[in-house]
C-alpha cells in the first residue's frame, strides 16, 4: 500500500519571519519562492506544514 504524499509549494518569502518559521521552511526543503517538494504525509511533516501554512500551498497526492 503506497503511503500518503503531499506536494508543498512555497508561495511567500520566509524573510522577516520568526526564526522558527524560517527553519521550518528549510526543514521542508523550501527556501526559495515557488520551490516544490513532494513529501510523505507523516505527522511530523503535517505539523511543520501547519506551522508555515500561511507561506505554503499544499496539494494532496494519491
Amino acid at each position: 500500500m503506497p503511503s500518503e504524499r503531499v506536494r508543498v509549494t512555497q508561495i511567500a518569502s520566509g524573510d522577516g519571519r520568526k526564526p522558527g518559521q524560517q527553519a521550518t521552511l528549510i526543514g521542508l526543503g523550501l527556501n526559495k519562492l515557488r520551490r516544490t517538494r513532494e513529501l510523505e504525509a507523516t505527522p511530523a511533516v503535517r505539523g511543520m506544514i501547519r506551522k508555515v501554512s500561511h507561506l505554503v500551498r499544499v496539494e494532496e497526492l494519491s
